[in-house]
């Protein structure tokens, strides 16, 4: 190996241009428990591009009972962010989907109106961190025959899998693709969901990787986990496909 090929992986190992683009986070401002004001917002797109990132997805939470949001609220936050992210970091890409939670507005949602996707269809989606959705599968099922590929935001922080591997399986051969978080390996949420990032990890089972960024502690975190090249260990035996899907 030359000198040139350690110095690009040293670089490379010790910020987040093996992620290039990050396909969740809370960074709209004021539209959900993500960043509270536009000056946060461009702080932590500024420091995001400082660690490497080329873009990022805002994913704002779609929960009728907390976060209310559609489409016109999303665009709204979004036009704001992008007018002053334009000027600030003219390089940096901005755009927008949502994370849903899966409930019975949800299923009224991918029933009657189109859901806010990541580039090729693709929708994120999540649950409760109290109990499995007892319908998820039929979900994952009516989401395809809906043309949609959905993926399931952050699996290892579901404590009801962490003893129950053969539900990740399951959900794997039906097609469902796997968000982990970027912070899970670093234990920055506990021991079981670094155990339970390793596992998914270890068998190859992480299609994505997203900073879940909603504030200044989880910013400094991701800091912290990226330059001490722990994050590009954690990641790198495991093909992520963030540019796969959303290079377009």
């Amino acid at each position: 190996m030359g000198l040139f090929s350690v110095l690009t992986k040293a670089k490379t190992a010790t910020n987040l241009s093996w992620l290039q683009t990050d396909m969740h986070s809370h960074i709209l401002p004021g539209i959900d428990d993500g960043s509270p004001d536009i000056e946060s917002s461009i702080g932590f797109l500024k420091r995001l591009h400082a660690l490497g990132l080329r873009g990022s997805y805002a994913t704002p939470h779609v929960f009728k009972e907390m976060y209310p949001n559609n489409a016109e609220t999303i665009g709204a936050a979004l036009q704001q962010l992008q007018t002053i992210a334009e000027v600030e970091i003219p390089e940096f890409q901005l755009a927008t989907a949502a994370e849903y939670m899966i409930d019975s507005d949800f299923v009224t949602s991918y029933q009657h109106m189109q859901l806010l996707t990541l580039p090729g269809n693709y929708v994120l989606i999540e649950m409760s961190y109290a109990a499995e959705n007892p319908e998820i599968d039929r979900h994952v099922f009516e989401l395809q025959v809906k043309g949609y590929t959905p993926i399931l935001a952050h699996p290892e922080r579901y404590v009801f899998y962490h003893d129950r591997p053969e539900r990740y399986q399951r959900l794997k051969s039906q097609g469902c693709l796997f968000q982990l978080n970027l912070l899970s390996p670093s234990g920055y949420y506990g021991a079981p969901v670094r155990k339970a990032a390793k596992w998914l990890l270890k068998h190859g089972m992480a299609d994505l990787v997203g900073t879940d960024l909603h504030h200044a502690k989880h910013m400094a975190a991701i800091e912290r986990f990226v330059l001490s090249g722990d994050a590009y260990a954690a990641f790198k035996k495991n093909p992520i496909k963030n540019e796969e899907l959303f290079s377009a």
